[in-house]
């Protein structure tokens, strides 16, 4: 009982530690999120959603503090586009449709880190 217990919160620890949805992620998002998680903390913190758009499956990280821009890949991790942000808040002008136009967005990762 006491093993039973202890595999299972073992493995929602690692669940946890490694993100909620593993399944069907490619591997370069292991690269971006470690990027992520390796430079300073962002403000809002940072997240990657995984969408539709135009009828395929793209991974948007939100635009953050100070004017930085959001970025829009695809599943193979090439930027598309950025959607918004930017000194405007209206992206590159690339995919200004991004916003009304995509569809089942989910969180796939957030930066959990906490200013000291």
């Amino acid at each position: 009982m006491v093993v039973t217990i202890l595999g299972v919160t073992l493995v929602g620890f690692y669940i946890m530690l490694t993100g909620r949805n593993n399944v069907d992620r490619p591997g370069w998002l292991a690269g971006l999120v470690s990027r992520e998680e390796s430079g300073p903390i962002a403000n809002p913190p940072a997240k990657l959603l995984k969408c539709e758009y135009k009828g395929k499956t793209v991974y948007y990280l939100p635009p953050r503090c100070c004017d930085i821009p959001s970025i829009l890949y695809d599943e193979k991790g090439d930027e598309i586009c950025a959607p918004d942000g930017g000194l405007t808040g209206r992206g590159d002008g690339k995919c200004s449709d991004f916003a009304q136009q995509r569809r089942n967005c989910s969180v796939i990762w957030e930066d959990h880190r906490k200013y000291k």
